[in-house]
């Protein structure tokens, strides 16, 4: 067990699953930049890693942001950086041993550079058993925050650089609201706007909501000037993101909640809207009315089923049955034309069962995903899942994973080539870096489509005949002069 430094605050997941009645705070002047950090980044460099989900992308964007007010320039190198920054994922294990792989090879630059800042970020910081390591194993790291404490990088930073002290400042706590931090989007015509933060489900296999803390939504005005603002600077797509999108405004006692932030989003007529994540039990009927009332509400879901066994789904604390799954899936697929659905799915949960795995085989030919990510379980260290007995044999769980990915791949293909010879809507995302003529980008139910093209641009929406489908793309022709 490491001692405790002064000034260190070092996570504690007790802490972080506790939940009170209490009112998120929302502020909307806490971030600044003390003047003494202002010119900390002028002729420096910083390298900064995103791993995991799309909030840890988001959030990424925000350290750009605060970088780059610092005035540090970004380098895609970290043998020339100066401070170098991974902004971690500890949904899977695999995840977290590629990041610590990554910092075991910069310990020869530290070595080499004396005044280099290493620092870790994100979910990770927030496990217990992590930062212990970093303290012990990976000492060559000194800087380590978490998910809560963003805002206070030039401060970290400041310390770091000038004081040369290790420093670690992770809050375990529900967490607040933070508007006025800066950002640096990394797209120019997609971009993501943050809704809500954390998570209150407490899946029993699931460290998000010990990383990320409670269900706290921004106020539907600061989302909705968000919007306005990227669809004024040209952005043609937004995604709004939170661990459980349908979860937004309950907190704040708004009255339709998320299916009503969704129509407000649609009226401000931006070309394309998407969100991520739903959990099917706060999937509402209103939600699904809205979607299909409205045509830049993009036809497509992801909604996690995790297990085909209402049993399994049980012990992972999922608060719905698979019968429910079911009629919700049927309800959206009725009600919203074109309408396309992705999942996740989980292998080898402790006890699952040959039978209850062919549970899951039924859902995926109930269902016909056109599209799933399929994984073997992974406990995490302090979920109730990781104190259950791991019994399934890891042979039985790969031969499970191989049996799955074979049976979904032929839907998602069956999918793809009932697309063959249709015309479809296509934002580009913008040219191969081999060839210059040849394009790609994503139709409203996010299928990846592949073309050739001249004279068009990243961002503009083009019509492309599908000619071709396979299992994970789509290939067209431009057939029509592109909507600018």
């Amino acid at each position: 067990m490491i001692k405790k430094q002064p000034g260190w605050v070092l996570p504690d997941l007790r802490e972080a699953q506790k939940r009170t009645h209490q009112d998120s705070k929302i502020e909307k002047a806490l971030f600044s930049i003390p003047v003494q950090c202002q010119d900390l980044g002028r002729g420096k460099y910083y390298y900064l890693r995103t791993y995991g989900c799309q909030a840890n992308e988001r959030d990424s964007e925000t350290l750009a942001g605060i970088f780059e007010a610092l005035q540090f320039q970004p380098v895609s190198d970290p043998a020339k950086a100066d401070v170098i920054l991974m902004n971690t994922c500890a949904v899977r294990k695999n995840a977290e041993d590629k990041v610590l792989g990554e910092i075991g090879h910069f310990k020869q630059l530290a070595e080499q550079n004396k005044d280099l800042v290493i620092g870790l970020c994100g979910c990770m910081a927030q496990e217990e058993s992590i930062v212990q390591a970093l303290l012990t194993t990976y000492r060559h790291v000194n800087l380590i925050f978490g998910t809560h404490n963003l805002h206070r990088l030039p401060e970290l930073l400041y310390k770091v650089m000038i004081t040369k002290e290790k420093c670690v400042e992770v809050y375990s706590k529900e967490g607040d609201v933070i508007e006025n931090l800066p950002v640096r989007r990394f797209g120019k015509h997609k971009a993501w706007v943050n809704i809500m933060y954390g998570c209150d489900k407490f899946c029993t296999y699931c460290i998000v909501p010990y990383t990320r803390g409670k269900e706290r939504s921004r106020q539907m005005e600061d989302i909705l000037e968000e919007v306005r603002t990227l669809k004024e600077e040209g952005y043609r797509e937004i995604t709004l993101l939170g661990q459980n999108v349908n979860a937004y405004g309950k907190d704040l006692g708004i009255e339709g909640g998320f299916a009503k932030l969704l129509e407000e989003t649609a009226k401000t007529g931006i070309d394309r809207i998407r969100f991520t994540t739903s959990h099917p039990w706060d999937f509402s009927d209103a939600m699904i009315e809205v979607i299909a009332a409205y045509d830049n509400i993009m036809p497509f879901i992801h909604l996690p089923v995790q297990s085909g066994d209402s049993d399994i789904l049980r012990i992972m604390g999922r608060r719905y049955t698979i019968e429910d799954y079911k009629r919700l899936f049927d309800k959206i697929m009725a009600k919203i034309p074109n309408c396309a659905v992705s999942t996740d799915i989980i292998v080898g949960f402790p006890n699952e069962t040959d039978e209850q795995f062919e549970h899951t085989m039924d859902i995926v030919d109930h269902c016909k995903f056109d599209n799933a990510f399929t994984f073997i379980y992974s406990p995490r260290e302090g979920t109730p899942a990781a104190r259950m007995d791991d019994n399934v044999a890891m042979d039985v769980k790969q031969k499970r994973l191989a049996r799955l990915n074979e049976r979904w791949n032929q839907y998602a293909l069956e999918k793809n080539k009932a697309y063959e010879g249709r015309v479809v809507q296509v934002l580009v995302d913008g040219p191969s870096k081999k060839n210059e003529s040849a394009y790609s980008g994503y139709t409203d139910t996010n299928k990846l489509v592949n073309f050739e093209a001249n004279g068009i641009h990243s961002g503009d929406i083009v019509n492309v005949r599908i000619t071709q489908a396979r299992t994970w793309s789509l290939h067209g022709e431009l057939v029509e002069e592109k909507d600018k």
